[in-house]
Parts: C-alpha cells; structure tokens; sequence
C-alpha cells in the first residue's frame, strides 16, 4: 500500500500539496491510480500551471554505491558533477577530469548526500577578449 510520500512521487507534486488536499497517509494502489488518470480540480490545475522549469521531485544518486533517494531540488543547489552518500570518504569518489579541475564539496544535499562540483580552472582563466590584429 503506497504511502503519502509515494503517491506525492507519483502524481508529481510536493508532500504539503498531497497532505493539503487529503491523500491519506496510506493509501491503495487503485485510488492513486484513479487520481492520477482522472485527477481532481486541484490535480489538474497544478499540472496546467507547470512550466517545466523547475521538477517537482529530483533523483539523488550515489556516484560511488548508486544508493538512491528522490528528494525536492532547493533553489541553492548548484548543477552537480556527481553525488556521493555519506557512506563515502572523498578518496573513493572517481578522479576528476583533468589535473586541472577544482573539486568543491556542498554538504547536506538530500538526506545523505554531499554534492561535487567539478570546474576546469584554466577555462576560468581564459579571456573572452578579441585577439589584436
């Protein structure tokens, strides 16, 4: 039987949206379905007012185990190079790119990840001036 958090993954909305409009906290698998197919007023006012933009729920993956959970995006997180659980040292994560990439660590992503970001310091450095004749 899906929970709450289950049937906010399904029908792709926030947890407080699915608790909002009373989605039990159990739930069968035919009623959610039933909501998904033919979603309430509610349901299918969200999915018209949807751009695209921003997702709902994204996948956080380990780089390292491939431990997974999926977890609300935050407007601070950053395009991560990779991800690793807490269950990892940094000497396990895979080498960058080149010798010239900067590593930078952002804690607490998710509810066990820290994200990488990984920049390649001599395209930083380049100059977007045009060269003289």
């Amino acid at each position: 039987m899906p929970s709450q958090y289950d049937a906010a993954l399904q029908l792709d909305i926030p947890l407080e949206m699915a608790r909002r409009h009373g989605i039990p906290s159990n739930i069968s698998q035919a009623d959610l379905n039933e909501i998904d197919q033919n979603p309430p007023a509610w349901l299918a006012q969200s999915r018209a007012n949807r751009t695209g933009k921003k997702k709902v729920w994204a996948t956080l993956q380990c780089a390292i185990c491939s431990y997974s959970e999926q977890a609300r995006p935050k407007k601070w997180w950053p395009e991560f190079t990779l991800l690793a659980c807490y269950d990892h040292e940094a000497h396990e994560l895979p080498k960058p790119f080149s010798a010239a990439t900067t590593r930078t660590f952002v804690y607490g992503v998710g509810s066990r990840f820290t994200g990488v970001i990984d920049a390649d310091e001599s395209a930083e450095g380049e100059s977007a001036e045009a060269p003289e004749a």
